[in-house]
C-alpha cells in the first residue's frame, strides 16, 4: 500500500494531498529513511511523522484501502511508548511556556504607558532646553 494513502486512511492527514505535501517536505520517514509518497508500506514498518508541532512514531499494524471511522483507523497503527512520552513532555512544556504576547514591547502604547511617557517628558523638559544665554 502507498505511504500517502495509508497516512490518509489512518487519519493522520485530512487529505491525501496534505499527506503528499508533508512527505515532500521531509516530515515523514519510514524505518529511519526519508520516503516518497508512492513508497510501499508493509505491516511492521516504523513511520515517524510530524503533525504541526507534534512528532509521532508509529508502527504499522494494518493496511486499509479505504478511509473509515476513527476507531477503525486507530487499529491500523500502534504508537511507540517513547513517542507517547515525548508528546506528553512537549505538551507539558507548551503548557508551562510563558504567554508570547507578554514579550511584546513594541506597538501602540497602552493608556498606562502613555501617561508614563507624558510624565517623563515633563520631568526632562527643563533639563534639556537649549537657550541662547
Amino acid at each position: 500500500m502507498r505511504l500517502d494513502k495509508w497516512l490518509w486512511c489512518a487519519r493522520f492527514y485530512k487529505t491525501r494531498a496534505l499527506a503528499v505535501e508533508e512527505i515532500g517536505r521531509g516530515r515523514v520517514q519510514v524505518n529511519g529513511q526519508d520516503a516518497k509518497p508512492a513508497r510501499e508500506l508493509r505491516v511492521g514498518d516504523a513511520v515517524a511523522l510530524r503533525q504541526g508541532p507534534v512528532a509521532r512514531t508509529v508502527v504499522v499494524r494494518g493496511l486499509s484501502g479505504a478511509r473509515g471511522p476513527a476507531p477503525v483507523a486507530q487499529r491500523l497503527y500502534e504508537e511507540t511508548a517513547e513517542s507517547i512520552a515525548a508528546r506528553a513532555r512537549a505538551a507539558e512544556q507548551r503548557r508551562l511556556a510563558p504567554e508570547p504576547a507578554l514579550s511584546l514591547h513594541e506597538g501602540r502604547p497602552t493608556k498606562r504607558d502613555r501617561r508614563e511617557i507624558e510624565r517623563t517628558r515633563r520631568d526632562w523638559g527643563d533639563r534639556w532646553t537649549a537657550s541662547v544665554d
